[in-house]
């Protein structure tokens, strides 16, 4: 275990969807570490954020180039019901809707933005205020002017196919999202 960290030495495994099974490290308290062995099991943890999402639900996403970010909002999609192959990085466009699912999926890519000025200036408003679930890539160049409730996920990058995501809800709707995500099932 890395000096500082607040995580268990041990693994624990909580959470089984289908036949996939996280293997999470739990503290008492929030952040969460679960671990992603693969593309299939970063897809079903979308999914589950895709079910229990309602309007207004806000997910940062915070990590490299390669982290899962997109993969992540793949399986959101998907779990609100859309087609997950119409995801794509929206870094050039900035942001895309989705519409087809059981909500609204507005994708923001904070990449290439100068700071939280444009991101309300292409209209994020209305995704996090609205009727649909907001997800922002690269939220962290953005922060200042995202919803004080929200659902952050840290992605980390821990081998060719292994990824780290430390879940931080906050405020209490995203606490009781990010409860959802760790309920046996």
């Amino acid at each position: 275990m890395r000096r500082g960290s607040r995580r268990l030495a041990r693994p624990i495994r909580l959470t089984r969807v289908g036949r996939v099974v996280y293997e999470m490290v739990m503290n008492p308290q929030f952040p969460l570490v679960v671990v992603m062995r693969s593309l299939a099991e970063t897809l079903a943890l979308g999914r589950r954020i895709g079910r229990a999402a309602r309007p207004g639900d806000v997910v940062a996403l915070i990590g490299e180039l390669g982290a899962g970010k997109t993969a992540l909002t793949k399986g959101v999609l998907a779990g609100l019901g859309g087609n997950p192959d119409d995801v794509t990085s929206p870094t050039f466009v900035l942001m895309l809707r989705h519409d087809g699912g059981r909500l609204p999926l507005f994708h923001f890519d904070a990449y290439r933005l100068a700071g939280g000025a444009e991101l309300v200036e292409i209209g994020a408003e209305e995704g996090f205020y609205g009727k649909g679930l907001s997800v922002i890539e690269w939220a962290d160049r953005v922060a200042g002017v995202l919803p004080e409730n929200r659902l952050e996920m840290r992605l980390r990058v821990t081998g060719r196919t292994e990824r780290e995501i430390a879940l931080t809800p906050l405020g209490d709707r995203a606490r009781a999202l990010a409860e959802v995500l760790i309920e046996d099932s």
